[in-house]
This record gives C-alpha cells, sequence and structure tokens, in this order.
C-alpha cells in the first residue's frame, strides 16, 4: 500500500504522455494506477482520470483525448476562465478541463510542432502562441493551475525556488585579440560615421592605456563571489565570422584563457552557432572543441540567438549528449514560453517518449527588453522584479540572461550595467 501522502490517480487509459505530465508535473508525489479496486480502497488523496464516475472521489478530471493519442495533429481550443485565468480542453467533471492535457501542449511546446510562421532565422513567433494571444505569455499557467488544483485537493504546496543568473558571451571583447583587419576597418567606419568616442576608445583601449569596454569578467566575478552565486556561462566558438558570429576566434590564446579560467569556477556551456543545415555535426564539432579547450565534459548548453526548432534542436542535443539546455524562451518577447518556471525532461512527440535532455526555462533576457521590446531600463527593472517574485510564488529555478557587451561602462549600456548590480543587492544580500 502506498504512504497516503502520495496522491494517487486512476486512469483506465495508461499512455507514455501521461506517465510524462504527471511526474513533470508532481515530481514524485503522485502515481498511476488502473487498478479500480486498489484506487477504491486508498486511503489518500484521489484524482479520478477517467471518463466514468466513481462514487466517492470528490476530483474528476474528464479526459480531453490528447494523452492517448499517438500522432501530432491541430487540436481545437477554446479558451475559458477558470479561477479568474485562462484554461482550454474544456470537459465535463470537477475539474472543468483536463488540466493535464492543456499543461502537457503546453509544456511539449505541441503548437511548434504544427505548421507555423518563422522570422528571418527560421525561429517560431511568438506571436502565433496560444499564449501570447490570451495574454498570459508574461504568466506561468502551468504552475497556477497546479498550485489551485493543490488546494481542491488540500495537498501540502511545496514550493523550491533558487536563482541562477546566466550569461551569453558572444563577443567577449570588442577591440582586443581581434584581426588587425577588423581594427583597421572598425577604425576607418567610425571615421567616416563621426564617431569619435568610439574611435577614441579603440585607440586607448589598443595602446593599452584603456580596458577593453567588454572585458567586465573581473567585476562580474567580484559581485557573484561577494554574493555567493555560482553563474552559468555559455560561450559562442563559432569557425566561421559573420554577421551573426562576432566572436574572436576560439583558437585565440586570449579567448581560450577566458574559457578555461571560467571553467575553473563555474559551470561552462556551449552556445551554438546558427546553422539551417548538417546541425547535430556542427553542433558535436563545436561541443568537442569547447571540450578540449577547458579539458572537461561539455553537457550545458544554450542556442546562439535562440535559434530552437522542433525536434531538430533538441534531437541533436541528445544525440550530442548534452544533458541540460537553457533555450527555452523567447528572444522576440519576454516571458514564459512554455507556461513553467520549472525545468523538464524534453518529450519528444515525434517518438511519443521522454528523453534524458533536462530543459530549463527562462524568462527574460536583457537584449530582448533592450533591442526588440525597446524598454526603458526602469520598464525592464520592473519585468526583471516581477519574474523573479513569480518565481518565489511558484517555485522553479530563475536563470534570466544576460550579455557582457550590455553590461559595460560605456554610455549606453552604463545604466543597464547598474540594473544588473542593483538587482542582485536587491534579492541576494544576506
Amino acid at each position: 500500500m502506498l504512504a497516503s501522502n502520495i496522491l494517487l490517480i486512476y486512469t483506465d487509459q495508461q499512455s507514455s504522455r501521461l506517465t510524462y505530465i504527471i511526474n513533470t508535473l508532481f515530481q514524485g508525489e503522485a502515481t498511476i494506477t488502473s487498478n479500480l479496486i486498489y484506487f477504491n480502497t486508498f486511503t489518500g488523496q484521489r484524482i479520478n482520470y477517467s471518463s466514468t464516475e466513481i462514487t466517492g472521489v470528490t476530483c474528476h478530471i474528464y479526459p480531453h483525448g490528447i494523452l492517448i493519442e499517438n500522432d501530432i495533429k491541430p487540436q481545437k481550443i477554446n479558451i475559458f476562465e477558470w479561477k479568474n485565468k485562462p484554461a482550454f480542453f474544456q470537459t465535463d467533471g470537477s475539474i472543468p478541463f483536463d488540466l493535464f492535457a492543456a499543461a502537457f501542449y503546453l509544456i511539449t511546446r505541441y503548437e511548434e510542432w504544427l505548421p507555423h510562421e518563422t522570422d528571418e532565422l527560421s525561429r517560431y513567433k511568438p506571436e502565433q502562441s496560444l499564449a501570447y494571444q490570451n495574454d498570459f505569455l508574461q504568466f506561468p499557467l502551468i504552475n497556477f493551475w497546479l498550485s489551485k488544483l493543490k488546494e481542491e485537493l488540500n495537498m501540502e504546496i511545496k514550493y523550491q525556488f533558487s536563482f541562477r543568473p546566466s550569461f551569453d558571451i558572444d563577443i567577449a571583447y570588442s577591440y582586443l585579440h581581434h584581426s588587425s583587419i577588423r581594427n583597421i576597418l572598425g577604425y576607418f567606419k567610425d571615421l567616416l560615421n563621426f564617431k569619435f568616442t568610439q574611435l577614441a576608445e579603440r585607440l586607448q583601449v589598443l595602446a593599452g592605456v584603456q580596458r577593453d569596454p567588454y572585458d567586465i569578467y573581473d567585476w562580474l566575478h567580484l559581485l557573484h563571489e561577494s554574493l555567493e552565486l555560482k553563474p552559468l556561462y555559455f560561450f559562442l566558438v563559432a569557425s566561421n565570422r559573420n554577421s551573426l558570429h562576432k566572436n574572436i576566434s576560439p583558437g585565440t590564446v586570449a579567448m581560450q584563457a577566458l574559457m578555461i579560467a571560467h571553467s575553473k569556477k563555474y559551470t561552462v556551456g556551449l552556445h551554438p552557432s546558427v546553422v539551417q543545415k548538417n546541425t547535430e555535426q556542427t553542433l558535436q564539432k563545436e561541443k568537442k572543441l569547447l571540450e578540449n579547450i577547458i579539458e572537461q565534459p561539455v553537457k550545458h548548453s544554450r542556442q546562439h540567438y535562440i535559434h530552437l526548432k522542433f525536434p531538430e534542436t533538441y534531437k541533436a542535443l541528445v544525440d550530442s549528449g548534452i544533458e541540460a539546455d537553457y533555450s527555452m524562451g523567447y528572444p522576440q518577447i519576454n516571458g514564459f514560453r512554455a507556461s513553467y518556471t520549472k525545468p523538464f525532461n524534453w518529450f519528444n512527440l515525434a517518438t511519443n517518449l521522454p528523453t534524458s535532455l533536462m530543459v530549463y526555462p527562462f524568462c527574460y533576457m536583457d537584449a530582448t527588453a533592450i533591442f526588440h521590446e525597446k524598454k526603458t531600463v526602469l520598464e525592464a527593472a520592473k519585468i526583471l522584479d516581477e519574474f523573479y517574485s513569480l518565481h518565489q510564488q511558484y517555485g522553479g529555478v530563475f536563470i534570466p540572461i544576460f550579455h557582457n557587451n550590455f553590461l559595460t561602462k560605456q554610455p549606453a549600456f552604463i545604466d543597464w550595467r547598474n540594473l544588473y548590480a542593483d538587482f542582485l543587492l536587491k534579492h541576494c544580500t544576506r
């Protein structure tokens, strides 16, 4: 007999999809049975997840059907309100919708497996998502549903919260360690465009009079160590330089020294190149390169420009031995892409099975706030605080994304640098 503090869920139609979503949502607090006699004699909290009413069971979720399907097809979705928040897959039951099916639809990014529009980088456009169109993109709706379900069941609600800042090192240095040709061309470009401040900055850095503006690593180290934080760093090691890949060559002594130094203090991950073909081949090549430089396995990744496509990206990560990915968010709009704050295993809808890849969602990126949403610093600070509070309220790992080149002392970014420091001092000072 199971302990009575475990939630027991009855179903007359077992499936890999149902097992996955129950394991993801309840994380060991619930189990599934098809044994009706056992279910009826169980003394703990129970949910009847079937189309048949069971006497004495007050919590009944009537199945929608998507969890027993094996294919991927368009789903009819009508939004209604439950507990003053959006819900869908409405059915008959004490809970008026199939909460498990709706959560599965959102977490697996089911809608992104269906035909959709893409942007210039072949990325999914968030404006066509259910969350954006129904005004819950900035809210972790699945967490809310689950909290209300547990209240209905009178279950103890445990919220485990943690915070871990992360950095994408797309351009490690602005002037130093780049090729002479690039600096010469940059010099004349600044001159022709009358950018005399940048021209003087370049000359002073190259002359050794001034620190490279993007070299903020010592400042970050001191800040993080004083607050006992362990950030994540993702390095772009693209071999070919172009408009999307502007980092200095991973073959330079300076770039390798930077990556090695960080790997000795923090978790270092790969920032895979944006490629349209041979995704897995490029990924494996870059992963091996980074591993050879830092002399340790690389198990973490985040896609450059959040270039995330289903199922190609995650399949390539799994096949390459990546264990954790941090790309589950939108580059165009800050918010909850999967409507959930907690890490979860990626479910491959093509095979209808969960995988070993752990997905860590993010909901805030500085580049998104600055360039896409065009927020002021005050507006961005408010959003950052709100997302932090939502994670505190509902649990999960808050992993905002920052870039070294947007936290400089340069006039355009000094306020964003101060925003980051102020945010840490506000929330992480003990």
